[in-house]
């Protein structure tokens, strides 16, 4: 008997419609996985009839990757959660003294970063230029970091580490080190750059936020029945370890907070429960519309569920990914 929740499952299939992307939702106190949805995806009822056109080298949709595990995108601005938890660590006294002014772009010698839409967003705190996912601030802050520092903090979060799950899944991937030029520091800092992401690790990370800093390990299995309806075996909560501190989780929740009171993440805004959360537009291939995401738990200060949403190709993730989001949030808290 697996973990997954029917209404939930039915709620993030329908929300993502027949967008290509993918969709996980946690218990982050439980490490429970509730839905996970990868699309397309093909009917198991007809998989034997199915088959040779699926695996046909033709066929380029990838019906049999598990878009949610397997899949690997570009984190966008939803890695800023990252380098604001690198450069807290590195500024522990003097991180809430930051500004920055946004004009719309940011020029760093030869190398310039555009916010989205070139949207100019004035003079920032750090608080604000998170809520308001500003590439400007955010690259700034990657040209000062120690990069072995901020490899040591991306190893600490998984990245090219194995994951605690036991469904197949890959690695997510996180490239730069010390001695990076400045274009590779401008571009992984908001996301961008060589950074590969699965939306599983995306999730795993918001529920060690919303978990006081700890990461459940994440599971599928509740339980195994006999035939005659007799428990064999329960499978039971466990901890993987902490990928934060409870302060730093603490930190990082009150910025998740403001994306959707104060910032991009208006799209699941609501009277009903509180949200925190990330968007991201994830840039993959020049000419083509970025990946939108939205990764965030809720109610904001008693997290009970975990949402992280993946939709290819899509654009904004405040505008696409975090509505998909908020209708599952809504099926979940309107029982």
């Amino acid at each position: 008997v697996t973990t997954l929740d029917v209404g939930l499952q039915q709620a993030a299939s329908d929300a993502l419609g027949d967008r290509r992307g993918a969709v996980v939702v946690m218990e982050p106190d439980t490490g429970k996985i509730l839905a996970m949805v990868s699309k397309p995806g093909f009917d198991p009822n007809q998989l034997s009839s199915q088959w040779e056109s699926l695996i046909s080298g033709d066929n380029t949709e990838a019906q049999l990757l598990n878009r949610a595990a397997q899949g690997v995108y570009p984190p966008g601005s939803t890695f800023k959660i990252v380098t604001l938890l690198e450069y807290i660590r590195e500024h522990p006294d003097t991180w809430e003294g930051f500004t920055f002014d946004c004009d719309g772009s940011y020029e760093a010698g030869d190398y310039r970063i555009s916010c989205y839409h070139g949207n100019a967003h004035g003079h920032q705190s750090l608080l604000q230029a998170f809520a308001n996912s500003c590439n400007g601030a955010f690259a700034s802050l990657g040209l000062t970091m120690d990069l072995g520092q901020m490899q040591n903090t991306c190893g600490e979060l998984l990245f090219n580490k194995d994951l605690p799950v036991s469904l197949a899944y890959s690695k997510s991937s996180y490239a730069m080190g010390p001695g990076a030029s400045d274009w590779e520091r401008l571009q992984t800092a908001i996301g961008q750059g060589n950074t590969q992401m699965t939306p599983l690790h995306n999730a795993m990370i918001t529920a060690a936020i919303a978990n006081g800093g700890t990461l459940m390990k994440p599971y599928l299995i509740d339980h195994v029945e006999s035939a005659a309806g007799e428990e064999v075996k329960k499978y039971l909560p466990s901890a993987y370890g902490n990928l934060m501190t409870a302060q730093e989780a603490s930190t990082l929740s009150m910025f998740m907070r403001s994306v959707v009171t104060d910032g991009t993440g208006s799209g699941v805004r609501t009277d009903a429960y509180s949200v925190a959360g990330k968007t991201g537009s994830a840039e993959f291939e020049t000419g083509k519309e970025t990946h939108a995401w939205f990764t965030g738990f809720a109610p904001a200060e008693d997290p009970k569920l975990v949402v992280t949403v993946l939709v290819e190709e899509a654009g904004s993730g405040g505008h696409v990914a975090a509505p998909i989001a908020k209708s599952i949030f809504d099926t979940y808290f309107s029982r």
